[in-house]
């Protein structure tokens, strides 16, 4: 009993356009024609496209077919080569995995880099939304510095207190906010300091790197808080001088 061509392809658990596919592109021998015109399939044409059925949906491309069919060292390395692209995508999707279960658990994961989320709950909304966005530009090994800083010792009290600043708070508590936060800025860019340079830290373009900075800044943050950075960098870029000319000085 010879087959049809929807029934060749019901069996191989195919379609008929995917039969008549791989005859166009000759990896399905065309049968004899029965007296009425019809292809009738036996059962090498079944065990044949069962064969293409099974490399295809491993993954190997229609046109790789007869090269894996070989057996010889081309053969091997589609393989191979296959192999690789599973692992990594085997990988891909653990780590996607691995993501929502955090975001599962702590929504404000969401708003985190993936290497950050166990720090989501200590840091407020804004940094987070910072640290999203600094991503984008800083290098594996800046997320790195950035990563081990925010993990060691912090004031949270102080961040918070930063976090809250009413935009219209008075000049002399962005002040006091600012002198109380430069102790912490120093030790940061002591134990960090190629994060304070834009042209090493990020594997963008530095004009790029520094659109993504002033954006941030300015969408994420009131003017209070600016100020209050402003008057931070002030402070350390004032002790910088003075180090520097008693420096000169002793020289």
């Amino acid at each position: 009993m010879a087959w049809s061509t929807r029934q060749l392809a019901e069996l191989a658990g195919t379609t008929t356009k995917a039969v008549r596919h791989y005859h166009e592109i000759g990896l399905l021998e065309e049968p004899e024609r029965a007296s009425n015109g019809y292809k009738r399939y036996g059962a090498g044409h079944l065990v044949r496209l069962l064969r293409i059925r099974r490399l295809t949906d491993l993954g190997v491309a229609l046109a790789d077919v007869p090269s894996v069919e070989s057996g010889d060292e081309k053969a091997r390395q589609i393989l191979r080569d296959l192999d690789a692209e599973l692992a990594a995508d085997i990988e891909r999707r653990q780590r996607m995995r691995r993501e929502l279960a955090a975001v599962m658990e702590n929504r404000a994961a969401l708003d985190m880099p993936p290497d950050f989320r166990t720090l989501a709950d200590d840091l407020p909304e804004t940094q987070r939304s910072l640290l999203l966005a600094y991503s984008s530009i800083l290098t594996p090994a800046a997320m790195a510095a950035l990563r081990a800083q925010l993990a060691g010792p912090r004031r949270e009290n102080l961040e918070a207190e930063f976090a809250a600043l009413d935009e219209d708070a008075p000049e002399e508590v962005r002040q006091r906010l600012a002198e109380r936060m430069a102790p912490d800025a120093r030790r940061q860019h002591r134990d960090h300091p190629g994060l304070a340079d834009l042209g090493l830290s990020s594997h963008r373009e530095t004009p790029v790197a520094e659109s993504v900075v002033a954006h941030a800044l300015v969408e994420f943050c009131n003017r209070a808080h600016l100020d209050v950075l402003r008057r931070v960098h002030a402070i350390l870029s004032e002790e910088e001088t003075t180090e520097s000319e008693s420096d000169g000085a002793r020289g």
